[in-house]
């Protein structure tokens, strides 16, 4: 057995990592027997000198290894899900677990909570009263049977070398390596026991890859290592340069998704990227011939009502409301106080600053500062005006919702100056740039 110092001296001059020697590191993570401080270093020196294909494969598996790995293979169907790497206004779970759920496939969806100024999907299910959103792994297994799709957090004993890597990372400035979040993502979906996977790539200015160059690095990485580890995947680059849904928070995004699922109101871009997405999931999951095919399956699921059931039957077998996708908005917390945020002059919406908005609605309550931190799943960001609109002085770019007046007035002001007016109508952003396949 090698000294941890002797791993993070290989890996600090370049040295090519064997899979024994990853196997110990991790080992040492789960036992202990590896330090802080050596974690640190070994984090440092990977983000320094990097990893290839095969030692990040060995890394993803060895994680996945550490703890519990999931068995679905008791379904009648196919287990599959999708990685989203954050964004604002991207409430695209909520709809595509049951949308693709209703088209066959089985969703036993892993999610996470907010993660700086990007929302987190746990948090906004969270908004749902009674939905218990981490259940024991028997409610968990029957839900997915039941309604086909279950979106819960992360048990402890999933992955657990991956939770105590990011602990160090994220407070040591190593989070931003290419290998070790591929590791952390991939090691996570296949304790899962998935059979395929899609990931939604984000990139702009509300992303944690702000340069698309980034975000196409991190989809290769992330498709060739999981092809790698023997999961299927395929990875869309998205833009996040604006939000994704015309709402912001945590409840008033699982009001949005409600809408959308009922057909009440549908986010164009949310439309166009929560279904590609679902497409791309129904090909690797061998359900449809090609994308195109499977867009056809999604907009009969939506249109039929099916997706809508599925969801419902979710929330109900996790213990929420029988009638919730019917009276969501009966039972959906609702802050006290609502303004509308007024632009100042005449124009176009030429751009926002997404990571503002995000922001905003951390302040607000909606995120945390700390991980320690409740969520106040009523305040958010409601309305939100996409780039392109034409507005005039004193329009409504935006509704803010608050607990109180000053609360409201500061989210108000971040809102506003995240609004950039022009004079001509502006270049409207594609929000599907790429595709990346294996």
């Amino acid at each position: 057995m090698a000294l941890p110092q002797e791993i993070i001296r290989r890996k600090r001059d370049g040295k090519v990592l064997t899979r024994t020697e990853i196997a110990e590191f991790v080992s040492g993570l789960v036992t202990g027997a590896w330090s802080e401080g050596q974690i640190a270093a070994f984090a440092m020196a990977t983000l320094l000198k990097g990893m290839d294909r095969e030692e990040t494969v060995a890394l993803t598996l060895e994680m996945r290894d550490s703890g519990t790995v999931l068995d679905w293979t008791f379904l009648p169907g196919p287990a599959t899900d999708k990685h989203s790497t954050g964004g604002v206004g991207d409430n695209v779970s909520l709809m595509l677990a049951p949308i693709v759920a209703a088209c066959g496939a089985y969703v036993p969806m892993i999610s996470g909570r907010g993660l700086g100024h990007t929302g987190g999907t746990l948090d906004k299910m969270d908004s749902i009263p009674g939905y218990v959103s981490q259940p024991v792994q028997g409610d968990f297994e029957k839900t997915v049977r039941a309604a086909g799709c279950a979106i819960i957090g992360q048990t402890s004993d999933l992955a657990p070398a991956d939770r105590r890597f990011y602990a160090v990372r994220d407070v040591t400035g190593t989070v931003e390596s290419v290998p070790l979040i591929t590791a952390s993502i991939l090691s996570k979906k296949l304790a899962a026991g998935l059979q395929s996977l899609v990931l939604d790539v984000k990139t702009g200015n509300g992303a944690f890859m702000a340069e698309r160059q980034d975000a196409v690095a991190l989809a290769k990485s992330l498709v060739e290592v999981a092809g790698g580890a023997g999961l299927a995947s395929t990875a869309l680059i998205t833009d996040m340069n604006e939000p994704l849904a015309t709402a912001a928070g945590n409840a008033v995004e699982v009001q949005n998704a409600v809408d959308f699922l009922t057909g009440r109101a549908r986010d164009a871009r949310l439309e166009e990227v929560t279904l590609a997405l679902a497409a791309e999931m129904l090909v690797a999951a061998s359900l449809a011939p090609d994308a195109d095919s499977g867009r056809e399956q999604t907009l009969k699921a939506l249109d039929s009502g099916m997706a809508a059931e599925r969801f419902g039957r979710m929330v109900a077998e996790l213990g929420g409301p029988a009638d919730f996708v019917e009276r969501a908005e009966h039972y959906l917390p609702q802050a006290p106080m609502e303004i509308a945020v007024k632009a100042g002059r005449s124009g176009f919406v030429g751009k926002i600053d997404t990571r503002g908005l995000g922001l905003a609605v951390v302040e607000l309550g909606g995120g945390r500062r700390r991980p320690e931190d409740a969520v106040d799943h009523a305040v958010g960001l409601t309305r939100i005006l996409p780039i392109g609109t034409e507005v005039r002085e004193g329009d409504a770019l935006a509704f803010v919702h608050a607990r109180s007046e000053a609360d409201a007035e500061c989210a108000a002001k971040a809102v506003r100056n995240a609004y950039g007016i022009v004079e001509e109508p502006p270049a409207v952003n594609t929000p599907i740039l790429d595709k990346i396949t294996a």
